[in-house]
């Protein structure tokens, strides 16, 4: 039975992990595999298959990172909507070095030109390969499909954040993650602070009281904005080719810089309160970005989210260059205040606290190394519920700036309105016609 709805699991992936790290080391690396989809022929292979959905930047560096843990491991097969993108990957991973900063083995890097795939449908030709870890990192608008489809061929997933775009995708991944449960299978997600010592040990003590009742909360996502439309409807063959190949821009594809990159501090704050937020109200708009090879996005929205005890979180993310910039959580409480990324605690009238661990490791390698290892224990993570709640924050924070009015938690997370086309769709589909919202007229729910 899943946990309330505004409610984080009981079991923390701090306690995950701390149980997992425990379990790998009483057993040593040599342990056997847990699951016995990993017996190939008469005898037991303990390698990790991996398949690569989604070849860009991020798809490249987490397959690097998942071919950088311990134990053996290998990538069998890759996938992304275009050849150019594949052919790019697999030329990187073969010139990239891993954690011993020595260049991947060839036996890391078993992917002949067979089993890289490209176009709309490549997600199913990589899951019908011999493989037991998939690796989704294609534009979020993807994701439901390609993990309900990764799930049901009974495959490992390790999946880039948010898991959705809109409340019925949401829906998708919260019962594809109970059947992954079900069948036992690891479902990891890519908001790496989970794997972060500095973050565990900083929320930890706030959550056991150390600055009191957490009254407040800011979080930030201020920066320039990322790459440019990077080709002209020109230069494409359909209109559809043009979306994907500029998704970020499009909230079907990426469901706004709110939820493609902001839900990391929105995370953070669900992380500390041990809950999700009941409404929000806010407002945003484009400012600088009013071109419209930019889509439909906004480049600023500012959201005030209300937790099911009263308590605030003050949401701000921005993509304008030349601005005050940053990307931090900030909690307020009844006896102090904290910087969480920084690891600092302030107590009035206390002593202050600073994190001063070292050598904690890269959180983007070490969510891949407990990932595995948790796979390698028997006892596979699965990050899917919170990675769902908080992909959810995100599109209620989308849904306030957009609609300009206070939107609730349960009215979001039950709206019907679905973003894109159908999951069948070619590059003959028309995508959706890129409209801006306008606060106060535009329909969020």
């Amino acid at each position: 039975m899943e946990p309330s709805p505004l409610k984080l699991p009981s079991t923390s992936r701090r306690d995950f992990i701390t149980k997992s790290s425990l379990a790998v080391a009483a057993g040593g690396l040599a342990l056997e595999l847990g699951s016995a989809r990993f017996a190939h022929g008469a005898e037991k292979d303990d390698t990790i298959k991996i398949g690569v959905i989604g070849c860009g930047g991020r798809g490249t560096g987490a397959a690097l990172q998942a071919l950088s843990t311990e134990g053996s491991v290998k990538l069998v097969a890759m996938g992304d909507a275009f050849e150019d993108s594949v052919e790019k990957a697999y030329k990187n991973l073969e010139n990239s070095k891993g954690r011993d900063g020595q260049k991947l083995s060839t036996d890391r890097l078993d992917c002949p030109k067979e089993r890289r795939f490209s176009g709309l449908d490549a997600y199913q030709k990589v899951l019908a390969c011999d493989v037991d870890l998939i690796v989704l990192a294609t534009p979020p608008g993807y994701r439901p499909v390609h993990f309900e489809a990764a799930v049901k061929a009974g495959k490992h997933v390790f999946m880039e954040k948010p898991v959705a775009v809109d409340a019925p995708g949401v829906h998708r991944v919260l019962d594809a993650v109970a059947d992954a449960k079900k069948q036992k299978l690891a479902v990891g997600v890519g908001l790496q602070r989970h794997h972060e010592k500095k973050y565990i040990e900083t929320i930890k003590r706030l959550q056991d009281g150390e600055i009191g009742d957490i009254i407040a909360a800011r979080a930030y996502w201020n920066g320039g904005g990322v790459w440019d439309p990077r080709v002209t409807r020109d230069q494409t063959k359909s209109a559809m080719e043009y979306q994907v190949r500029n998704w970020y821009y499009y909230n079907w594809l990426s469901g706004d810089h709110i939820c493609e990159q902001h839900i990391h501090n929105l995370d953070v704050i669900n992380w500390v309160k041990n809950a999700y937020p009941v409404k929000a109200e806010g407002m945003g708009g484009r400012e600088v970005r009013v071109d419209p090879k930019y889509g439909e996005i906004y480049d600023h929205h500012a959201v005030e989210f209300e937790y099911a005890d009263g308590s605030r979180m003050f949401s701000y993310c921005r993509h304008i260059p030349n601005c005050w910039n940053s990307v931090s959580e900030h909690v307020h409480g009844s006896k102090g205040t904290a910087n969480v990324g920084n690891g600092e605690i302030f107590v009035k009238g206390g002593d202050s606290w600073k994190y001063r661990g070292k050598g904690d490791g890269n959180p983007y390698q070490v969510e891949h190394d407990d990932m595995q290892a948790s796979i390698r224990a028997g006892n596979p993570i699965n990050e899917g519920y919170n990675g769902a709640m908080s992909t959810m924050t995100s599109i209620l924070g989308r849904m306030a700036t957009y609609g300009g009015k206070e939107v609730k938690w349960e009215d979001a997370l039950n709206s019907k309105i679905v973003l894109g086309p159908s999951d069948a769709i070619s590059w003959d589909t028309e995508p959706p016609a890129p409209v801006v919202a306008v606060p106060g007229q535009t329909k969020v729910v």
